[in-house]
């Protein structure tokens, strides 16, 4: 009896139909679309600041005039920021700004850490009652504010720019921070625990190096809104040298006149600490993301 056997199956692969030619351009052109779109995004958000730039390095007798570049270059204006006695007023700003981060941070990350790890009782209210009181503006309180310093002694001081806008930017940090420690598992830290470590250990090893992408976040908004903070300065600071830039900046304003060219030299200096401090902390902002997970 004759078994009947299979047709033995071709060694050869079967040829893959080449794609259409247009399926093949497709994304080709969504890159360009989208990359095309990005730079004239991102040439709107740049312009104010090339104009801010042109307009810093023009004389005075050309600040009318219609050209986009200036006819004559005058680089003094750059250097007279520095003998106007505004580089006190710019280091006043930074230590305002970083000062204000630092105790953001310290305050933020324990309450951050411990109410995301923790069901206790009133959990849920004091959330919401954290990111109500983020609704609450500065130049609502300002009269109040005012008082309570001037009550302290702390009128025209350093500390009290720091605490206003440290205790202003508070709510923010501590619901972004949340949001992070409580995406992460509670795993990684059990089997921190596991390994020998204890709890400082865990948060300091596992925790916090997979939540950086949060703390960065935090100390990104918190720095520039200390930075660019300008009313509270006003009202409580009256002393020129004890003035952050944005408020010393005014003295280039006057009552009928206004020197454009000092202004804006002084505002493109006052933005370079903030372009130097993106460029320092973007590559943590990835490197966060994996760093914990390989500790």
């Amino acid at each position: 009896m004759a078994v009947e056997t299979a047709p033995k199956a071709s060694a050869r692969p079967a040829r893959r139909r080449p794609a259409p030619v247009g399926h093949r351009a497709m994304p080709r052109l969504k890159t360009t679309v989208t990359a095309a779109v990005a730079y004239v995004v991102a040439f709107i958000f740049l312009f104010p600041y090339l104009v801010m730039l042109l307009t810093s390095l023009r004389p005075q007798e050309t600040l009318r005039d219609a050209t986009i570049l200036p006819t004559q270059w005058e680089w003094a204006n750059l250097v007279n920021f520095w003998s106007s006695g505004l580089a006190g007023n710019l280091v006043v700003t930074l230590q305002v700004a970083a000062g204000s981060t630092v105790l953001v941070l310290l305050v933020a990350l324990p309450a951050a850490y411990y109410s995301a790890r923790h069901n206790f009782r009133g959990r849920t209210f004091f959330l919401i009652l954290v990111l109500i009181t983020q609704m609450f503006q500065p130049t609502a309180m300002l009269v109040g504010i005012y008082r309570e310093f001037s009550q302290l002694g702390l009128v025209d001081s350093i500390w009290s720019l720091i605490l206003v806008n440290g205790g202003f930017n508070l709510a923010f940090a501590v619901w972004i921070l949340n949001a992070y420690f409580s995406s992460i598992p509670r795993e990684l830290e059990e089997a921190a625990f596991i390994d020998g470590n204890g709890r400082f250990g865990a948060l300091f090893r596992i925790t916090l190096p997979l939540a950086m992408p949060g703390v960065i976040t935090a100390l990104i908004f918190t720095f520039i809104a200390a930075w660019n903070e300008f009313v509270v300065a006003l009202t409580l600071t009256t002393t020129p040298e004890n003035q952050p830039l944005t408020v010393a900046l005014n003295s280039f304003i006057g009552q009928y006149q206004v020197d454009w060219q000092n202004l804006f030299a002084g505002s493109v200096i006052a933005t370079i600490p903030v372009i130097i401090l993106f460029a320092l902390i973007e590559r943590k902002v990835v490197g966060g993301l994996t760093a914990g997970s390989i500790k």
